[in-house]
């Protein structure tokens, strides 16, 4: 999904019009998540109808007053408005976590070709690897509401988040604390084993055959966390 974007500029549709301009801002919002590329113009009657069908239908997914936690998508308004000021004026009726693409950048009409828009409204879904799952879901969204976002979860494959992080975090653990303290536990044994084998031989208590058997279990004690 991020390729589809590399070197372009995504803006967040809040007051401060934030953007996403690099490749790890872009990885953070893109990365396996549903990608919804809604194609429309405020000079078309029916995309003006359908904006708040939508906004509703993205809401109820990603607003915590409705769910617990966010649906893995992303809404992006590839406007093919008139003027700029047209474009600013749509941009108000969907939400504010939805991005869009600057009206002077000009990969919004390559991205109208690439996707063979042809009517509007269009929104089309892509799956994380950019892929198309639906190449219109105008309807869907319309007559299914929420409920469409569940099939296309399961045609995408998305890998569920809250899983994938404490994967993630169980590996480190093991990384980070157990291997530290084994190898730490096996340093300090082979010193006590050099040690005692030095008293045992300056006592003169069978010292070269206590010392070569102690070393011997040291070496191979220090052997392992040294590599």
């Amino acid at each position: 999904m991020v390729d589809l974007f590399v070197d372009r500029v995504l803006v967040k549709n809040n007051r401060e019009r934030d953007e996403l301009d690099t490749e790890l801002e872009l990885i953070g919002r893109l990365q396996n998540r549903i990608l919804l590329l809604f194609f429309g113009s405020a000079a078309c009657r029916s995309c003006r109808s359908f904006a708040p069908t939508l906004a509703h239908f993205f809401r109820q997914l990603t607003d915590e007053s409705y769910v617990e936690r966010s649906a893995q998508l992303v809404l992006l308004y590839v406007s093919l408005d008139e003027s700029e000021e047209q474009q600013g004026d749509f941009l108000k009726e969907l939400p504010k976590k939805c991005l869009f693409l600057a009206y002077e950048d000009p990969y919004r009409r390559e991205l109208r070709a690439m996707f063979a828009v042809q009517e509007l409204p269009t929104v089309v879904v892509l799956r994380p690897d950019s892929s198309v799952l639906v190449a219109n879901a105008v309807q869907e969204i319309v007559s299914l509401g929420p409920d469409c976002y569940c099939n296309w979860r399961q045609a995408a494959e998305l890998i569920d988040r809250s899983f994938a992080i404490s994967d993630d975090l169980e590996q480190r653990s093991y990384r980070s604390l157990t291997d530290p303290v084994r190898r730490l536990k096996y340093r300090v044994e082979s010193k006590g084993e050099r040690r005692r084998g030095r008293q045992r031989e300056r006592a003169g208590g069978g010292g070269d055959a206590d010392w070569d058997a102690g070393g011997e279990e040291g070496g191979e004690g220090g052997v392992t966390p040294f590599g």
